[in-house]
Parts: C-alpha cells; sequence; structure tokens
C-alpha cells in the first residue's frame, strides 16, 4: 500500500498565488472605485441638471429669513411701541369710568371710540390686533360693554381675548361668565365659570369663581355639582371671602339634592 506525501509548495507557486491574491485585490479595488467615481459623477449630474432649482429654493430661503427679520425689526417692533403709547390714552377714560360708583357710559365710549385725535380700543384692534397691546384692547372693550350692558359684544371680543397672565385670563372668563348670566344662558356661565377657577389657579380669582359656578349650579339645580364647588372652597380655599358662611352653603346643597 503506497502512501502519499503532500508535497510543499516551491517558492516559484508560492510567488505565483501572492501574484494572484494581489491582481485580484487591485481588481476589486478598481471596481470599487469605479463605483464611487460612477456615483460621482451621477450626483454631480443630478446637480448640474437642477442646479437652478436648488439655488432658487436656497434663495427663497434666504428671502424668507431676511423678510422675517426685516418684519420683526421694520414692523412688529415699531408697532408694538406706537401701539402701547396709544393705549394708555384709552386706558385713562377706562380707569376714570370704572373708579365711580356707576361705571359712565360717556367715558367708556370715549375709551371704546377715542377721542380728541387718540385711537381708542376699538382703533387699536384695527389697526395693532397683532400686537400686545392689540390683545390687551379687546380685553378692555369686552370689559367695557358689559359694563355698558352690551353682553353680545363683551363676549365677542372677550374670547378673542389671550393671556397667560394668572389674574387677567381668569378674570376675562369669569367676565364671560357674567355676560352669559345677563342674558339668561346660565349653563354657558356655568362653562365659563369652570374655566375661570381651573385657569392658573390662585388665592384670589380661583375661589371667587368657584363661587359664582356653585351659584350658578343651583340655580340649574345641579345640586351635587354645588356641592362639590362648595366642598373645594372649604377644603381648599378656607380663608378666601368665599368660604365665609360655606358651611350653611353646602347644607343648603345637600338638602336641596
Amino acid at each position: 500500500m503506497s502512501t502519499y506525501k503532500k508535497k510543499d509548495k516551491t517558492a516559484k507557486q508560492l510567488i505565483k498565488d501572492h501574484e494572484a491574491v494581489v491582481h485580484h485585490t487591485e481588481s476589486t479595488t478598481q471596481e470599487v472605485f469605479e463605483s464611487v467615481d460612477s456615483w460621482a459623477n451621477k450626483a454631480e449630474n443630478w446637480v448640474y441638471k437642477r442646479q437652478k432649482f436648488l439655488l432658487i429654493g436656497v434663495g427663497a430661503a434666504v428671502l424668507i429669513a431676511l423678510g422675517y427679520f426685516g418684519y420683526l425689526k421694520y414692523i412688529k417692533e415699531p408697532s408694538e411701541l406706537k401701539s402701547a403709547d396709544e393705549i394708555s390714552f384709552s386706558k385713562a377714560y377706562f380707569d376714570e369710568a370704572l373708579a365711580m360708583e356707576e361705571p359712565s357710559d360717556s367715558l367708556l365710549k370715549l375709551a371704546l371710540n377715542g377721542a380728541e385725535g387718540k385711537s381708542g380700543f376699538l382703533d387699536i384692534i384695527d389697526q395693532y390686533g397683532n400686537t400686545k397691546a392689540g390683545n390687551l384692547a379687546r380685553y378692555y372693550a369686552g370689559i367695557s360693554y358689559l359694563k355698558m350692558n352690551e353682553y353680545k359684544k363683551a363676549i365677542e371680543y372677550l374670547d378673542e381675548f389671550s393671556s397667560e397672565d394668572m389674574m387677567l385670563g381668569a378674570v376675562a372668563k369669569g367676565a364671560i361668565g357674567d355676560a352669559f348670566i345677563d342674558l339668561n344662558k346660565p349653563q354657558e356661565a356655568l362653562d365659563y365659570y369652570e374655566q375661570a377657577y381651573k385657569l392658573n389657579e390662585n388665592n384670589f380669582t380661583t375661589p371667587l369663581f368657584l363661587s359664582k359656578a356653585a351659584f350658578t349650579a343651583m340655580g340649574l339645580k345641579d345640586y351635587a355639582k354645588a356641592l362639590e364647588l362648595y366642598t373645594n372652597i372649604k377644603e381648599n380655599y378656607p380663608r378666601s371671602a368665599q368660604a365665609r358662611d360655606i358651611d350653611s352653603k353646602m347644607n343648603e346643597a345637600k338638602y336641596a339634592k
């Protein structure tokens, strides 16, 4: 039985094998570079064909950015300053009217419509409605109409007013509730009183509108809700003015229920 003995590769064969590996590697590398080069050429052609549209897009973005900063500097900021200056005139009439025991309709009309060549709240809303003063003018206009018993107009302007101020936002919602009460729409009033006491809870407006909501709920014969609202006052705002005689109010709601 013969035994096969594997021969070691000669130096010549090893050199050939090495050359084959090198040739394969160079071929693969060349293919990769050719592929990358082809992709780059395609990308370059794509950009070249569409460079007009790309430049238009970049230009449009630059114009939008410049337009926005120009609007802020040359339109928004001057409007804010001018409207803030103009509202002070109408606000003086408004404050004077509310300082009276019975608010003066004539003063409130001056506050709304302006006088002596000065803008009133309504003019400021029309001309500078997107400014802080324009927004504030909606609040003052709404309260003015409420004091003049023009409840639908009061609701219209107060509903368009928005504020992050802890007190003012809640007062505006509560004033809408008051207007709905005067329009004999207690359910709508209750909805706004609830919005008012939930908005930015504090020790002043929250118990005030909780009490108004509870009283309105009693009128609607929703005694369970009224009891819940009175209980909220007793437990969370015991030092408020609305907490006086709170036990008798709670008992009234309990027995009515």
